[in-house]
């Protein structure tokens, strides 16, 4: 990793840098004022607001309308102090915070509480345009006035101010982008654009404000993906491959988002602010390989394989069936975000209101879609020889073509799901839909103060309710001629007019498969859509709701402390939250559902303190301290249980042998809870350089973990047997738990070289280095473990020279190996260890400064150069890869222009 990071600071050296001279006039006198902007500005603006904030906060400016410093607001939040990233499909889209996984954070825009398309409360950034915003905030410490935190930080997204920005702006970008893996797929695609315009004005003596904007992208992403099914074991210890699941990934993004902001002020006492955001998202995914069930499967590993630390890295499987698969993922979802705010000022008493209201429809569909030699037991095996490389990807050498449509058909080759399909499936369609409802009101009121300390107080309520219900829709794909069939053995040629080039999977060894559209030929009439009704897919429907009533009540310090000036603030909320969840109850295949419905209610007290000792202009010494809430994870809230009943138990009175027992979700969970504080020094160096030191303490009062725990199955019906003597079992859900700690430190620093040489003016870095521990033990009769998410170390550095319009900066972003949330085969999440990574990314612009062209910037971007794979193995044994995906490099060019 260090090489890498010095490489990258090393390389930015070529960079150069932008500053603009105005001539400022006043009768017969002028001064030229430099006015700095472009990446250096938004230093200053970042740095600007840090400095004057009472709580401990990293902020990400736009360089200028429409231009954050990256290509997505989830990688320049991931720059900051004490933040990282997890890829998922190529994209930084969710942020973990001091080493807590995105569950444990909250995000908002223009301070108000939004819905998610996940499947829970994180938010997916990539539903967000870059160019539509204006700066990001992260608060690591809250304040009792702050609504929506979270218990690891709050990430606020805010649009532009008409009103403030003050003056009239039309913007607009362009960019296009390729990648370094070219087309992996037939009917994929690796070039891409991204499009947005932005009108900002003011009317009527500057009391009507407004600014508009739209972005449109449709970025592809292409991947090399690898994936194993486990590792048992051979020959008394052995550690061989169960099974493989490789494939080539091709994903097109398509999202539109608008941004509209009408902001009225007639006077300085009152002002009003209306804001909508939509976004229109559309994930398209192409995903083709060939599943090789391996041990796990049938196959038989021949005498003779290579062991190296206990794994079998090389040898030859035979009897091997084959799966080749033709999948795809799709999903579609609408946000709609719509706030109103209105703050009147009447001497000494301030008051404000805001209303808020956002809603998603996302849809989703997973499909599958299988092919191979023919059914079992007929069909041809394949002998293959393999050999694991230093990184666990596979290379295969075959005796079969996958290519040939002659020997591959539509078929189950390996009979998966002969219990609902005569024959076994041939396909397998995962639909779930998301729909999520938010509304909020709130109300507060300030009262200025002066009685030395007290600066003013400030007292409100906040009122939110959210529904968020997820409906799994499945079914088995099956050939209408196999059903038709006396036999059900019938195997299907891939129509010829269907089939596309040969996919190649040479990165696995395997020249290439047989391929088609796997969304055209599963709705083309030669499949029968058959509905999963087993108890797994009624156990998985859920809806929850929230009712959470917030009040709060905080005291704004400033005063003087000696020779320094103390400001912060000092509060506490209530939180009175009363939640509700519907679900199923079902067992066996088919399931016969009954619904459950269960409810839960808890009262919390936050209270919160946050002080800035401003020992000179250019120190402060930081302390906060405050008990934090992360709500549960909504999928865990769900009342629905898949349930087992065991009718040779029913005279059973002893609960470990009890007749009943299931798994499933937990609508009584309370919140995570955590008591914190924070200490941080911060020095500062004119407007753009800063240095800081800061340490954390995270005392967890509680943790969510899954067990084993008594159930009550008085409710639930008695089928196939006697009435039986017990009513209780033990269900595996998700349950509160002891605590532990999380502590740690921060190092950052922002440093313009002009500082010790002026000839360097225009040359500078942004650094930070964190480390976080965990102490976490749930159960008390389990080992402690990691907690998801968290990276021991996280490091970032940019290297930057701006002047005279040219702009070029390096990025290195590393972080060491944590526990990664990846997706499984029904769209659950899977925790997996991922190895630790380092991304370096590149940016060069030049700003045209006069003529007829000023205004015109022109831009080339680099992102992953470093072509950094992700992966994951076991989590406690790294031998045991389960995912290694490269996604390439990404290249973007464009073009900006401002009037």
């Amino acid at each position: 990793m260090s090489r890498k990071v010095a490489y990258a600071l090393l390389a930015a050296s070529c960079g150069i840098a932008q500053v603009q001279a105005q001539n400022v006039g006043s009768g017969e006198q002028s001064i030229d004022e430099v006015v700095v902007t472009g990446y250096r500005g938004a230093i200053q603006n970042s740095i600007a607001e840090k400095r004057e904030s009472d709580q401990i906060v990293e902020t990400i400016s736009a360089e200028d309308i429409g231009k954050l410093p990256d290509n997505s607001i989830a990688e320049s939040i991931a720059r900051a102090p004490g933040l990282t990233t997890q890829r998922l499909d190529g994209r930084a889209q969710v942020i973990s915070i001091r080493g807590l996984a995105p569950d444990f954070s909250t995000t908002l825009l223009n301070g108000r509480e939004q819905v998610t398309t996940g499947d829970n409360r994180s938010a997916e950034y990539d539903q967000y345009p870059a160019e539509l915003l204006s700066a990001v905030s992260v608060y690591k410490t809250p304040q009792a006035s702050l609504i929506g935190q979270g218990l690891s930080g709050t990430v606020d997204l805010r649009t532009t101010r008409p009103l403030a920005y003050g003056k009239r702006t039309l913007a607009g970008n362009v960019r296009g982008e390729t990648l370094s893996l070219g087309k992996l797929n037939a009917g994929s695609e690796d070039t891409g654009y991204r499009a947005s315009g932005t009108y900002i004005d003011q009317f009527a003596n500057d009391k009507i404000g407004i600014a508009i904007g739209i972005a449109h992208m449709m970025s592809p992403t292409q991947i090399e993906k690898f994936n194993a099914w486990g590792y048992p074991t051979v020959d008394g210890g052995v550690l061989a491959l169960g099974g493989v699941k490789p494939y080539v990934v091709s994903t097109e993004l398509k999202r539109t988002g608008v941004m509209a902001t009408i902001e009225f002020q007639p006077n300085e006492n009152f002002n009003t602010v209306l804001d909508v955001y939509y976004s229109k998202f559309k994930d398209d995914q192409l995903m083709r390989g060939i599943e090789l069930p391996l041990l796990w499967g049938g196959a038989t590993l021949q005498p003779g394989y290579t062991v190296t630390d206990g794994v079998a890295t090389s040898g030859t499987f035979t009897n091997v069936k084959g799966v080749v698969r033709n999948d795809a993922n799709r999903r579609d979802a609408d946000l709609w975000s719509v706030g109103w705010n209105g703050k009147l000022d009447a001497g000494p008493w301030t008051f404000n209101g805001d209303v808020n209201y956002s809603t998603v429809d996302r849809r989703d569909i997973i499909l599958e879609t299988y092919s191979g030699t023919g059914r079992p037991p007929s069909g041809a095996t394949d002998t293959l020889s393999y050999n694991i490389n230093s990184e666990g990807v596979v290379r295969f050498n075959s005796s079969l073509d996958y290519s040939n449509a002659g020997q591959i058909f539509l078929t189950s080759p390996q009979g998966w799901g002969g219990n609902s399909i005569t024959g076994g499936q041939d396909g397998f369609i995962n639909s779930p839909n998301i729909k999520d409802e938010l509304t909020a009101l709130r109300f507060s009121v300030s009262r200025e103060l002066d009685t030395g300390l007290l600066k003013a107080v400030d007292v409100g309520v906040n009122y939110t309710t959210r529904d968020k219900d997820y409906d799994p829709d499945r079914y088995f794909l099956g050939l209408v001629a196999n059903a038709s069939d006396a036999q059900h053995d019938l195997s299907v040629s891939i129509p010829s007019g269907s089939l596309l080039r040969p996919t190649r999977l040479g990165y696995i060894g395997i020249p290439g498969m047989v391929s088609y559209d796997p969304i055209a030929m599963a709705y083309s009439g030669m499949y029968n859509l058959v509905p999963a009704a087993d108890a797994a897919v009624y156990s998985r429907e859920w809806s929850v709701g929230e009712d959470v009533m917030t009040g709060f009540a905080m005291l704004r310090l400033d005063s003087m402390l000696g020779n320094s000036a103390l400001t912060g603030n000092l509060g506490v909320q209530f939180v009175r939250t009363e939640q509700d969840s519907s679900g199923f109850g079902a067992s066996g295949d088919p399931a016969q559902p009954f619904p459950l419905d269960t409810s839960q209610s808890y009262t919390e007290t936050l209270p919160s303190l946050n002080l800035s000792l401003r020992m000179t202009d250019d120190m402060i010494l930081r302390l906060g301290a405050a008990r934090q809430l992360a709500r549960p994870r909504m999928d865990e809230m769900r009342a629905s249980i898949s349930f087992t009943y065991d009718s040779a138990r029913a005279g059973n009175n002893n609960i470990e042998f009890s007749p009943w027992g299931g798994e499933g979700g937990n609508p009584k969970l309370k919140p995570w809870i955590a008591d914190a504080v924070d200490l941080s020094v911060e020095k500062y160096f004119g407007r753009e350089g800063y240095i800081s030191g800061s340490l954390y303490y995270k005392d967890l009062k509680s943790y969510i973990y899954t067990k084993a725990a008594v159930y009550d199955f008085s409710t639930f019906p008695v089928t196939g047997g006697p009435e039986p003597v017990l009513r209780q079992g033990y269900v595996t859900t998700p349950q509160n738990g002891d605590g532990g700690e999380i502590y740690g430190y921060e190092l950052a620093a922002t440093i313009p070289f002009n500082m010790a040489l002026e000839a360097l003016d225009g040359f500078g870095i942004q650094a930070s280095y964190s480390f976080t521990k965990s102490n976490i033990q749930p159960d008390p009769t389990n080992s402690k473990r990691p907690i998801p998410g968290l990276s021991e170390d996280v490091i970032n550095a940019t290297v930057y020279f701006e002047r005279a319009g040219f702009s070029t900066r390096l990025s290195a972003r590393h972080r060491s190996s944590f526990i990664a949330e990846v997706q499984g085969v029904g769209a659950e999440r899977l925790l997996r260890m991922a190895k630790g990574e380092t991304l370096i990314d590149a940016q060069m612009s030049y700003e045209f400064q006069d003529g007829t062209m000023r205004g015109l910037t022109l831009l080339l971007q680099g992102t992953n150069l470093s072509d950094e794979p992700f992966i994951t193995h076991e989590l406690n044994d790294s031998r045991q890869v389960l995912d290694h995906q490269i996604f390439g490099r990404r290249y973007l060019f464009g073009a900006s222009y401002k009037y």
